[in-house]
């Protein structure tokens, strides 16, 4: 069907107002990145907007050699391994079981899951109970808590739901067992909604920083998201983080450290999304009515 002037302008005003969003997020990005390759006198004389002025290294090689981003980015990275595939493996399970018509009582472990969403016991119950448990400064404190997310859980059931009941019929009379129908069957057909639950975990976790500053103590145990935190909450806390000394500062913009650590923070995830993008497309679109 050919489209009507009033559709045409329409879907032009559209493209036009998400094209306006898309800047308006990327042009603080491209900010800070172009900060960071910029020399102190630039930065200071307020100049450098979308590219860099006299371009240089200092802050990164500021950052890596002198401060313990590394050990926080890897502290990071085995925070967000960790809890995301050990999530992404019991939301699966569970899941899958309340997928299945003769789960026994899956409708009222349905329902508590949901009840979650609405109402918590609280922070300081969930500190004392952290506590009592012994999971004080280690990443458990962060891992179990979220081990199954409610959100989470709803959308791959939902997805399971949606498999051809035919399928796993055929599969049977095939001698196919539970965990295999799981595996070979299931799992194969569900990339989509498994790619986008991957990737909600994966920020959450590589983000994580309130339960960071709450159930860990050890400085050698910090993310990289506290580590740039502390590094821009004061010009102290800067000269500390990266072990500066004051004459250092006259070489060097604090500013310029302070962006190429929120750089390095939203790297990872700038170069995951894309690999994951496809998947994520299909995975929102669950819900969709399909013709």
């Amino acid at each position: 069907m050919r489209e009507t002037y009033a559709e045409k302008w329409f879907k032009a005003c559209v493209h036009i107002i998400l094209l306006l969003a898309a800047v308006s997020c990327l042009i603080p990005l491209i900010n800070i990145i172009a900060v960071s390759f910029s020399d102190s006198a630039a930065i200071s004389s307020g100049f450098v907007w979308l590219w860099p002025i006299h371009f240089n290294l200092e802050a990164y090689k500021t950052l890596f050699l002198g401060s313990r981003v590394i050990p926080s980015f890897l502290n990071s990275l085995q925070i967000t391994v960790g809890g995301t595939i050990l999530s992404l493996l019991c939301t699966t399970l569970a899941a899958y079981a309340l997928s299945r018509t003769y789960c026994y009582g899956r409708k009222w472990i349905t329902l508590a899951m949901v009840f979650t969403m609405m109402f918590s016991g609280g922070l300081i119950p969930f500190f004392l109970l952290m506590k009592s448990l012994g999971l004080i400064n280690t990443y458990w404190s962060l891992w179990l808590p979220g081990l199954v997310g409610a959100y989470n859980l709803l959308i791959m059931r939902t997805h399971f739901e949606g498999i051809p009941v035919e399928i796993e019929e055929s599969a049977r009379m095939d001698g196919c067992g539970e965990w295999r129908l799981l595996v070979q069957i299931v799992l194969p057909l569900s990339l989509p909604v498994i790619a986008t639950i991957c990737l909600f975990l994966a920020v959450g976790y590589w983000n994580s920083f309130l339960s960071v500053l709450i159930f860990i103590n050890d400085a050698e145990k910090m993310n990289l998201t506290v580590f740039v935190q502390q590094m821009v909450q004061s010009q102290s806390m800067l000269m500390q983080a990266i072990a500066l000394q004051p004459e250092d500062l006259e070489n060097m913009s604090p500013e310029a450290v302070k962006a190429g650590g929120i750089v390095i923070m939203t790297l990872p995830m700038l170069i995951v999304y894309p690999l994951l993008q496809k998947y994520f497309v299909k995975g929102v679109m669950l819900g969709a009515i399909k013709g």
